[in-house]
């Protein structure tokens, strides 16, 4: 069984600990919201925050080790995450994906509890969030909410996933990545959430950038 001093574990948990801090900062969630994880590259387990954690306050043994295929707890906490359902499908369901982000964005919640899609408006909006899809509404911590948000990313055409009335699930092949989404996803929904106060409901970024992103991945 992994301990939090296994050099493994704490390549991981710092760099998921200095993302709570900036999620938290961000005014991403508040309290015990949210609920983050990673893994190496293509790893069996995953570090994912323990159940009740603040994410400003993460310490090594705010962790658990987990493994993918089972769920089985093989280290650190023995209590992880309630949303540890929706990590777990979300590896599953992409293997190029090495860290997952559940937090609270309140704007891009709200215009999806509106009917109102989030756009990509800015080139950082394009590069770094792309597609937004919404889940409808499940219980947060439900085997159905996982499900529909890990079906949601299953196909590689969509990294930020809105849960209906709760929050969003945002998937990147790094934690690096998955921060600079995750506050683009919502840096996106506050600038249409503005466009439509002006009365604008079509703007985005002009669709040559975005085919010559695509160009660029090799799509």
């Amino acid at each position: 069984m992994a301990a939090p001093t296994d050099p493994g574990w704490s390549g991981l948990v710092g760099p998921l600990a200095e993302l709570g801090r900036g999620l938290v900062g961000a005014g991403l969630v508040l309290a015990s919201g949210g609920n983050l994880s990673a893994r190496d590259p293509g790893a069996p387990v995953i570090a994912v925050t323990a159940r009740g954690t603040w994410l400003d306050q993460l310490q090594p043994a705010d962790f658990a080790l987990v493994r993918i295929a089972d769920g089985a707890v093989v280290g650190g906490a023995a209590d992880p995450s309630t949303e540890l359902a929706l990590h777990l499908e979300c590896y599953q369901a992409r293997p190029d994906v090495n860290a997952v982000v559940h937090v609270h964005p309140q704007t891009s919640v709200l215009l999806a509890a509106l009917g109102h899609p989030i756009r990509a408006i800015t080139t950082d909006h394009a590069a770094y969030v792309g597609p937004v899809r919404v889940a409808s509404f499940r219980p947060p911590g439900t085997p159905e909410l996982a499900t529909e948000a890990a079906a949601l990313i299953a196909d590689g055409g969509c990294d930020c996933v809105v849960l209906a009335h709760h929050g969003c699930s945002v998937v990147a092949d790094s934690v690096e990545m998955a921060h600079r989404r995750v506050l683009n996803l919502e840096e996106a929904a506050r600038l249409t959430y503005a466009a439509l106060l002006l009365g604008d409901t079509a703007t985005e970024c002009p669709p040559e950038y975005r085919d010559r992103l695509r160009g660029r991945d090799g799509h």
